[in-house]
């Protein structure tokens, strides 16, 4: 047996649970985690432009860690990432050991949500923007803010976006927040500051670059540089500044005047050093007087 068999023998059988509509899988260490987020999953939840829904049967794998999320979906997921939703198979696979489960269940239930209601394609910046903001995963969006990358004003176009989102991981977190932040402006650039009326016409069967026209007025490149203008006002060296990144220039400053001061002052230590001897510490306790005691 390898030492890869012999791990997942110590997990133990992974064993099904039934939750309601929801079939809850899991390994032994996670069947109550399961059965938690199995009744979570199965509870009717209002979706941004979609309305409220229940997610009808679904089966929720909960993994123990990476390597059996990468097994289980035949390495769909990325080596950094927390879960996958597979819409056609109404399956969730969350790993155990990452980050906020509930807030990444969300994320993977938006993912089923949007796909149950939209039949059309939709482009993969749309589709984990649209799960990011339906989960509320505001954080992402404020990381922006001292994401130095951005802030220089290197925002990818959209088509760049969809490949950025299947990236590293060092480039993933940004890209999930600039795919979050163009569904964020599709919805302001409606007179309505919602994405109903875009919903409404994709889930009428409209073809995604014809609903983002009649919804905001602009064709789909016009949209994709006025998002990243609308990035790039937004997040500006000020915006960075403010968010925190001043201090690290300042901390960087005040090291880098302590590291030039010590240095400055070492030929002064060396000379103060030349000459000086310290004379040997007596070995014995001094005897006393005694004629000068009394």
């Amino acid at each position: 047996m390898s030492l890869g068999s012999r791990s997942w023998a110590l997990q133990g059988e992974p064993k099904a649970v039934q939750v309601g509509q929801v079939t809850a899988v899991a390994w032994p260490a996670q069947q109550g985690l399961a059965v938690e987020l199995a009744r979570r999953a199965g509870e009717a939840t209002t979706w941004p432009g979609i309305g409220r829904r229940s997610p009808g049967p679904l089966h929720l794998i909960i993994v123990p860690d990476g390597r059996h999320l990468d097994s289980l979906s035949s390495g769909r997921a990325p080596k950094w990432g927390a879960a996958v939703a597979l819409p056609g198979a109404r399956t969730i696979l969350l790993r155990a050991d990452q980050g906020d489960l509930y807030q990444t269940l969300r994320h993977e239930l938006a993912h089923l949500a949007l796909h149950q209601a939209v039949r059309v394609r939709v482009p993969l910046w749309f589709d984990e923007g649209y799960a990011s903001w339906a989960a509320g995963e505001w954080s992402r969006l404020e990381g922006l803010e001292l994401n130095v990358a951005v802030v220089r004003g290197r925002v990818p176009d959209l088509r760049s976006l969809d490949g950025a989102l299947r990236g590293s991981a060092s480039t993933a977190g940004a890209a999930y927040a600039l795919a979050a932040s163009a569904v964020t402006e599709l919805a302001r650039r409606n007179p309505s500051g919602s994405l109903n009326p875009l919903m409404a016409q994709l889930m009428d069967g409209r073809d995604f670059e014809a609903a983002v026209l009649a919804t905001t007025g602009l064709s789909i490149s016009q949209f994709d540089a006025e998002w990243r203008k609308s990035v790039r006002r937004r997040y500006s060296w000020i915006t960075w500044i403010l968010a925190g990144g001043g201090w690290g220039i300042l901390a960087l400053g005040i090291w880098l005047l302590v590291k030039v001061r010590k240095r400055a002052d070492l030929p002064r230590r060396a000379a103060l050093d030349e000459g000086w001897e310290i004379a040997p510490e007596p070995t014995g306790a001094p005897e006393l007087d005694r004629d000068a005691e009394r």
